[in-house]
Order: C-alpha cells, then structure tokens, then sequence
C-alpha cells in the first residue's frame, strides 16, 4: 500500500534526507507482490461465498426461485432489490473482487519466468476458466454486461452484447481444455482440484455442455456442435468430479450460511409455499433434510411466496444448512446429468446413456449428497409423477433440476427461466412473477451513464428476457 503525503510531509523528508526516497513510499509491514495463487484462492472464495450466500444484500436468488420465503421483511421475496443495491454489490462482488484478482493473478503468472511452461499454461488456463465462470454468471443475471473493456483502465467501459460474450467464454473454455493436462503447480492454493489440472480439464467440459444447453433454444445448431464436442471431451462421470469448496469449522471460512442463519442469530427465512407444493405432491424424501419443523405427516408448511410468515410457524432451513463446513458447488455429477439428460433429449450425441438414463442419475446424485437412501431414491423415482417421460421433458426437467439445485439458487432461477418449470407464485406484496433479469445498480447510472443507458438495446426493465430465455 502506498503512503500519502501532504507537501509540507514531502519538504522535510527532501530536507532530511535524499538518498532513499522511494523506500520511504512503501510499506514495509505489505508485501510489494503477492504470490499469483493467493490470488487465485481469493478469487475462488469470493466467488464460492457469492453464491453460496443467502444474505438479501448480496444474493437474493435463493428467494426469486421461490425455495424460501421470507418472516418479517419481504422486500427481496417482492423483488425490491434496488433499496439495498443488491444488483450494484453483485457488480462490485464479482468484478473488484473476482475478475480482478484473477486478472492481476494472470499478470503475475505471464511475468514470472521462473515459472515452468507447463505450469504457467495450466495456471493461467484455470484462471481463464474461473473468469470465464463469472462472466456467465453475471450474463445469467443481468444480459448485457461489461466485457471486451472490463478490468482495464477505462472507467467507462461499454456493455457487450450478452450473446457475443457466451460465444467468446465458449471459446476460452475450449482453449484452457486444450491446455489442461498434469500438475498445475499450485498446490493448496488450487482450493477446487488441489493442483489436478485433469481434474480442471473435466470441469471444462463440463462447463461448455452448460453453456450450451443453456443457448439451445436460443442456437440450436450452434449449441449442439458445442455440446457434443463437450460430451465427448469428457465431462464430470461422478461426484468424486465435483467443483466444490470445502469450508472451515470456525471463521472467518465458514459457509456462508453459517454466517447467516447460525452466527447473525437471525430467523429471516422459511420454506415458501412453491417449494412446499412440490415437494409434498412429489413425496419428496429430501424435505426433512432441506427443512426442519414439518407437520405431523412429514409434509412442509410453507409460508405464502412475498408476505410475512411466522418463523415458528413454518417450515425453516434445515439443521445440514447449519454446518459451517458444508461443502458449496460450483458445479455437480448431479447438474451435469441433468444437462446431459436434456442434450439426449434434444437428440444430441451423448456417448453412451440414454436421457431417462441421464435423468435419473441428477436425482440420484441430489439425493446421495443430501444423505437420502437409495431404497427411497428408488422409491421417489417409481412415482408416474417423477418417472422419466418424453413427452413432458421440460416439465421433468425443469422440476427435479430445481429441487437439485437447493442451495444454489442462482442455478435454481436459471433453471427456471430455462425450462418454465415448475409454476411461480405471484409474490403477494409485489403481485408479479420473478424477474426475468435483474436491473443495474445505480452506481452504473452514475459513472457509466452513456454505456449503461445503450445497454440491452437501451431497456433496463427486469421484465425483459436474458438472450438464451426465447421460449
């Protein structure tokens, strides 16, 4: 960190003494540089942290995919998000904190000629896959968003066209893949795959399956060479394949959940009325692990989606949220099935599995992870309301993918947008339907008036659709 100094400061120190000037300008207690891989674990926290977080300041999808309701303060259940500038702290989580550390870390990395070549490659390729990860994060979020001049040094930089940035974040993957291979050189700082760069070359096939899944509907085509090209490089084959980030028993790398429904103390959250609905129609055998206080049947009582719900009166976070060790995705063998699932059905090549094949191993895999039986997976999936159909793919789809994406609600509202399924509540205050994006934050109003203002051809309504939601 740099001191400042006033003038006068400055005089006396050129009276006293010339003859090491710049030490006297740092600071000896900081580092001058900081290794690329912390950095890199930085990065990779803030990121985890953003999306594992239910605080209604940072993250409030957990609440627009209609899992959870909120007790006392429904303002974020009713969609009003600009009072606490939740699209503005979601700008500065994932660029000052995310992007930008992973840019600096591949400045570092570029600049090290001690470095290996091989190892360089790999780390450079990971933080490639981790930028590129975030930038289709925010595109889910908001469409339009600053790219191609991002992390530079225009303050103003222009919001790209939401379907160009996918089409060149798909191209990133596929080069880091081509990359990918051996021991990155990383060690503990690779908080994912511990240093296993074939680990990474997994997640970035899997990555690009997401990507085009999600543009199907939106580049058929386009989608489907992608698609099967990520199939057949390999995607995750089992949760030993997860992206996920184990956290610590005590601060300050605890779950965020921990934080939020243990530490605060608070009693913000109950299961909503949408979750409950599907749930109890499905006999769903998860409802006791995602939520505690059901009735006498087993059933969730959930709290009507947007109006205020006694906490003791409904069904809350269950005790698994409360352990600050849990483990947060960025990407699951469970997701991925699904994903798969839909390009069988789509008529993709998927190597080998057939969809209802795929279908199945999503809702085995969420229920393993929540600790359910599999005598009562089996027993879930025999259902006609649950078994695997053809003829009603997006409604099958849509609905397991979003209970399996508990605790993940960025996912969960993708996959809602994605598949129109299952139904939202109008939320009772707002008397509307989710958003189908979020707006931008004033700050962006303020600094970046001209670039904002032409963004999404000029429209900033959060009724308007993100570029893959056609359908």
């Amino acid at each position: 960190m740099k001191k400042l100094f006033t003038a006068a400061s400055a005089a006396l120190l050129i009276a006293s003494c010339t003859s090491d000037l710049p030490s006297l300008n740092e600071n000896g207690k900081a580092p001058v540089q900081v290794p690329a891989g912390t950095l890199i674990a930085n990065a990779t926290v803030d990121l985890s942290d953003y999306l594992a977080s239910i605080n209604v300041n940072e993250n409030n999808f957990t609440l627009w995919a209609q899992h959870w309701t909120q007790t006392t303060y429904t303002d974020e259940s009713n969609y009003n998000y600009n009072q606490r500038d939740v699209n503005g702290n979601t700008f500065d989580a994932l660029y000052a904190n995310v992007l930008r550390d992973l840019n600096d870390a591949k400045g570092i990395i570029s600049a090290d000629d001690a470095l290996p070549a091989a190892e360089k490659a790999n780390q450079l390729a990971i933080c490639d896959l981790l930028q590129v990860y975030t930038y289709h994060v925010l595109v889910d979020i908001h469409n339009d968003v600053p790219y191609s001049e991002a992390l530079t040094d225009d303050v103003t930089p222009k919001y790209d066209d939401a379907a160009e940035i996918y089409t060149d974040l798909i191209a990133r993957i596929l080069t880091a893949h081509g990359t990918l291979s051996g021991d990155n050189g990383l060690g503990a700082y690779d908080l994912v795959y511990g240093g296993d760069s074939d680990a990474w070359k997994k997640f970035a096939a899997s990555l690009a399956l997401k990507l085009a899944v999600r543009t199907a509907d939106y580049d058929a085509a386009g989608a489907k060479t992608v698609g099967e090209a990520a199939l057949a490089a390999g995607v995750f084959t089992s949760s030993a394949d997860n992206a996920s980030l184990a956290y610590t028993a005590s601060p300050p790398h605890t779950n965020p959940l921990w934080d939020d429904l243990v530490q605060s103390g608070r009693t913000d959250f109950c299961a909503s009325n949408t979750m409950a609905g599907v749930m109890n129609a499905h006999n769903d055998p998860r409802r006791a692990v995602y939520f505690r206080n059901l009735d006498s049947l087993g059933d969730l009582t959930g709290g009507v989606y947007g109006q205020n719900s006694a906490y003791n009166s409904h069904s809350q976070p269950g005790d698994a949220l409360e352990d600050p060790t849990l483990a947060a995705h960025f990407m699951s063998f469970g997701e991925v099935s699904f994903l798969t699932a839909d390009a069988a059905n789509r008529g993709w090549n998927v190597q080998a599995g057939t969809a209802a094949e795929h279908y199945e191993n999503g809702i085995r895999a969420s229920m393993a992870q929540w600790g359910v039986s599999t005598t009562d997976a089996d027993t879930y999936m025999a259902q006609t309301t649950v078994a695997w159909d053809a003829t009603n793919a997006n409604e099958l789809l849509g609905t397991q993918k979003w209970l399996s994406m508990y605790m993940r609600g960025n996912e969960a509202y993708n996959t809602v947008r994605q598949y129109d399924y299952p139904a939202m509540n109008i939320a009772d205050v707002a008397n509307r339907l989710p958003p189908n994006r979020m707006s931008y934050g004033v700050d962006e109003y303020s600094l970046n008036t001209t670039n904002v203002s032409a963004a999404n051809g000029g429209s900033d309504d959060d009724t308007d659709k993100v570029f893959w939601d056609v359908n």
